[in-house]
């Protein structure tokens, strides 16, 4: 069970990556997993849209306004890798990110522990072995 809730994580830190990559164009600096029962914890150092952090030191409330537009639609494309890559039933997606450290925090809350899922499921691991 360890091994494939370390895959799992590793997966899953990949397609985080891959998603703001598609989406921004700029990957994440480090990430880093955890998970508690029905939640797992994305803690990500990411690096800042470079017209965005120049805004900032204009407009903040426009740039405030488009960090919130960003993060409504990360959540959304992460709540379908989420459930359609790892059959996972998502209730919400919380996240949150500080543009002037670059850092952000997402929650992912499932309907049952992130361990059900993993011990019964490995359509997802066995595609990516």
């Amino acid at each position: 069970m360890k091994l494939a809730l370390g895959h799992f994580k590793q997966e899953l830190i990949k397609d985080y990556n891959e998603l703001n990559l598609r989406m921004f164009d700029i990957g994440v600096k480090s990430q880093k997993v955890e998970i508690l029962g029905n939640k797992i914890l994305i803690f990500a150092n990411h690096k800042r849209i470079p017209s965005l952090k120049h805004l900032d030191e204009f407009n903040r409330l426009v740039t405030r306004m488009t960090d919130v537009a960003i993060i409504d639609s990360h959540k959304e494309h992460f709540k379908d890798l989420v459930e359609k890559k790892y059959k996972m039933k998502v209730i919400s997606i919380l996240k949150d990110y500080d543009p002037f450290m670059e850092l952000a925090v997402t929650i992912i809350l499932l309907d049952k522990d992130v361990s059900q899922y993993i011990s019964k499921q490995s359509d997802w691991s066995n595609e990516l072995v």
